[in-house]
């Protein structure tokens, strides 16, 4: 990951930039996939800076990228008229703009992520009735085992029937020798884990949380070290979809007593929850 200096004068820099492309967003949502990705970034390098998520401008950034999140599928899943969306502290009106290609799995799965880090349960509530045939790519994009993964999440948050089926169709269909578009490395290092996190969450498994957390942090770690590139990519600077499925075990009451860089105490802890509206 990039040192603290350059990642906190990234930061600024995009958190500048950034309120102008959300303003401009009333007036065109048509940047709205780029905009969030931005977002992405600042939060990433907000977390260089600031690994514990100690500072208010890391819940800053996490928020927004939250709202950005959310605002995209929100004017995505409608073609008329304008969508209200509260971004950056202030409420908006924002063109609606129809199916967007960028609008898929993968990209619901980071919003629907920062929306239980930031305990939005009202976001993640319109995030899960998303029909996963909108979420959709074109054959060869994605594989399969990311939509039973997304239908899990979205039974779980939503109480449909059928929940274990589908966790046990995401597991079968992440296994290796089936999943074969993904990257071996990416799949095992980073997509893999939080699915093995939530099979210990849904089953109350305490005792098995911990260790699943440690090792997917081991295994982000060694997914983001294993060459300079990586090391120097500040993508890596958190684990997004452990820490969401790690706040959901804290707030079912688990101890969750795993330490990392990795994984920002305050969000997990949801220490800044209620500091402004969101």
């Amino acid at each position: 990951m990039s040192g603290g200096l350059d990642a906190e004068n990234l930061a600024d820099q995009l958190g500048r930039s950034q309120a102008k492309d959300i303003d401009e967003l009333e007036e065109s949502a048509d940047l709205i996939d780029f905009t969030f990705t931005t977002a992405l970034v600042a939060l990433h390098a907000r977390c260089v800076v600031d690994p514990r998520a100690a500072a208010v401008e890391t819940w800053e950034a996490t928020v927004n990228a939250m709202q950005l999140g959310s605002a995209f599928f929100a004017v995505t899943e409608t073609s008329d008229g304008t969508v209200e969306c509260r971004i950056n502290r202030k409420l908006r009106s924002i063109p609606a703009l129809g199916p967007m290609p960028s609008a898929d799995a993968g990209a619901w799965l980071t919003a629907f992520w920062l929306a239980v880090i930031c305990r939005d349960q009202q976001r993640m509530t319109q995030l899960c009735e998303i029909s996963l045939e909108r979420l959709r790519s074109p054959e060869g994009a994605y594989d399969e085992y990311i939509y039973h993964w997304v239908d899990a999440l979205q039974t779980y948050w939503l109480r449909r029937p059928g929940l274990v089926d589908k966790l046990i169709a995401t597991i079968e269909a992440s296994d290796p020798p089936v999943a074969r578009i993904a990257p071996q490395d990416m799949l095992q290092g980073l997509l893999y884990p939080p699915i093995n996190l939530f099979y210990h969450f849904v089953r109350k498994d305490e005792e098995g949380f911990n260790p699943a957390l440690a090792d997917a942090l081991k295994l982000h770690k060694a997914y983001w070290t294993m060459d300079e590139d990586r090391e120097a990519d500040i993508d890596g600077s958190f684990a997004l979809g452990p820490l969401a499925v790690a706040c959901l075990a804290y707030d079912g009451g688990f101890t969750i007593d795993v330490e990392s860089e990795y994984l920002p105490k305050h969000l997990l802890q949801r220490g800044w929850l209620g500091e402004f509206p969101t």
